[in-house]
This record gives C-alpha cells, sequence and structure tokens, in this order.
C-alpha cells in the first residue's frame, strides 16, 4: 500500500509557490529555510520530480509542481474539511480581508455587520483597495482572503457572481456628447479600464481619459459631477445615475459582465476563513436585481 503524502510538506509547498521566496514561506509557515527546504526536498524526491524551478531568488513551479499546487490545495481544504467536523468550539480569530471600494460602501458595511452578529468572536480587519493591488497583497501575505473583480483568470479565484456592466454619466449630463468622449476610469492596471476601451475601440467611438482615479468613490463623483462619462457593475450604480442604454440617442457598446470571484491564502481554508468565505458568497451571490434600473436612471 502506498504511503500517502505529507500534509505539512505540502502546504509549505503551497506557500512556496503562493509568496514565490522560500525566506517567506519560512516565515509564514513559522519554520527556519532550511527546515522548509528539506521539506521540498523530500516531497520532491517521494515524488520523483522537480516541483519547484529555482533562478536566482526567483522560485516557481514547473509543469508538474503546478499539477501538485491544484491537487495539494484540494487536499488542504479538505483536511480542514475534516478538522471542522469534529470541532465543536466556537469560531474565534482575525482574518485579514481585502476587498475592492467598487463594493465597500453599499454592500460591505450589511454584509459584515451581518457576519458580526452571528460570528462575535471573529473580528475582520478590512482593507478596500484595487482589485490589481488584492492580488500584490495575496501573493505578498498581507491577506488572508480577497475579494476581487477580475474573475477567475487567476489561480484559485471561486467565481461566485457575475453581474452587468453598465456605461453611466450624470442625469442630464453633457458628457456623453462631447468628442472625444470623456472617460472617467481606473488605473492602467483596471480589468474593467481595458475592456471599456476596447469596446470602445471595436466600434470607432474616440475618447480621452478624463479622469483617473483607483477609488470607487472619486470615479462615481466624477461621473455624477459631468466630468465624464464612467462604467459600473449593476450592485454598484448609484441612485440619481443615468444608465445608458441602447435605447439612447447616444448608445455606447455593449460592455464584457463583471465577474466577482474571492481568493484564499493556501493557509485560509476551514473554521474562521470558511465561516467568513461563505458568508460573502452567501450574501452577495444572492443579491438579486430586484430594483429596476430605471430606479438609477435619471428620466
Amino acid at each position: 500500500m502506498t504511503a500517502p503524502l505529507d500534509l505539512d510538506q505540502l502546504q509549505s509547498f503551497c506557500v512556496i509557490a503562493d509568496c514565490g521566496s522560500f525566506t517567506e514561506a519560512a516565515r509564514r509557515v513559522h519554520k527556519t529555510q532550511s527546515a522548509v527546504s528539506m521539506q521540498i526536498k523530500r516531497l520532491e524526491e517521494r515524488l520523483g520530480k522537480t516541483l519547484l524551478s529555482r533562478e536566482g531568488r526567483t522560485v516557481s513551479l514547473t509543469a508538474e509542481g503546478e499539477a501538485v499546487y491544484t491537487r495539494a490545495r484540494r487536499m488542504l481544504r479538505l483536511n480542514a474539511e475534516i478538522i471542522d467536523f469534529f470541532n465543536d468550539e466556537d469560531l474565534a480569530g482575525n482574518i485579514r480581508f481585502g476587498v475592492p471600494d467598487d463594493y465597500a460602501v453599499k454592500l460591505l458595511p450589511i454584509i459584515l455587520s451581518s457576519f458580526q452578529k452571528t460570528h462575535p468572536r471573529i473580528t475582520v480587519d478590512v482593507r478596500c483597495l484595487a482589485s490589481e493591488d488584492l492580488l500584490d497583497g495575496m501573493s505578498s501575505g498581507r491577506f488572508d482572503l480577497i475579494v476581487f473583480t477580475q474573475g477567475t483568470s487567476h489561480e484559485f479565484g471561486e467565481l461566485f457572481r457575475t453581474e452587468r456592466m453598465f456605461w453611466v454619466t450624470a442625469p442630464e449630463g453633457t458628457a456623453l456628447h462631447q468628442d472625444p468622449l470623456p472617460l472617467a476610469c481606473g488605473t492602467k492596471r483596471c480589468f474593467w479600464r481595458a475592456g471599456a476601451v476596447d469596446a470602445l475601440a471595436r466600434v470607432g467611438i474616440d475618447y480621452r481619459i478624463a479622469y483617473t482615479s483607483s477609488n470607487a468613490t472619486a470615479i462615481i463623483g466624477a461621473v455624477m459631477s459631468d466630468l465624464a462619462v464612467g462604467y459600473l457593475p449593476e450592485s454598484a450604480l448609484q441612485p440619481g445615475m443615468k444608465v445608458i442604454t441602447q435605447a439612447d440617442k447616444f448608445p455606447l457598446p455593449h460592455l464584457n459582465d463583471a465577474q466577482i470571484a474571492l481568493m484564499r491564502g493556501s493557509h485560509a481554508y476551514g473554521g474562521i476563513y470558511d465561516a467568513l468565505a461563505n458568508h460573502i458568497i452567501s450574501e452577495m451571490g444572492n443579491l438579486d436585481s430586484h430594483e429596476s434600473l430605471s430606479s438609477f436612471a435619471a428620466e
């Protein structure tokens, strides 16, 4: 009978893959760097494959390492589920959570308020940043869980909600009629910005970047002040905004849907992490569109 793999070795391996550094991984798993190196050596010997490519200080996964990584993550998650099944203790602890500010104003207070009522012994430290910064923060170990708005193009993003994207402008505003079209958008790294400018380019609409910010509230302010036209996912629409539709005299091209996903650190399975992750997925995933878009559109 083949002996099972060592979960502790797999945990260290996944952490190295997450952060790209033996030194940082050793700090995160509370081991010496030499101990972590020995774990990886034994894991590679056990499997007969090289799992990590080391070039100077850079560490990356080999093809075999990628195959192990995806399966190791599933094993770590299942291990946490088994432990939780037999754990009768009240959940307590601290979670470092990141979320885009697109959702911070309208949804986050409601979601976290209800979570704190049902889990009073879990504290959640929240940082609101652009999705690109949240993903960077996850790889550098600053977060346990993040919600990000680029879907599952990143490894282990758990897609749980898809929303329509809309062009928006100020009620009775003139920005929509300007040539070139003034845009209020995120930074160059913003996934939604790339989608918006590609859509405009496809239909030959000339544009200029009139207002740039990584802060959603600032973008909304620029739109409502009629400085520029913007774009938002459905749940981030604000009362009084005009949603530009194909029925308008100056329609804009269709935008791809926004994909909203949750990502965990390789340690963030089971216990307090599942409690928050499941709550977010349930609360945001169950948001419906019972409010008509006409409630956001200026007549």
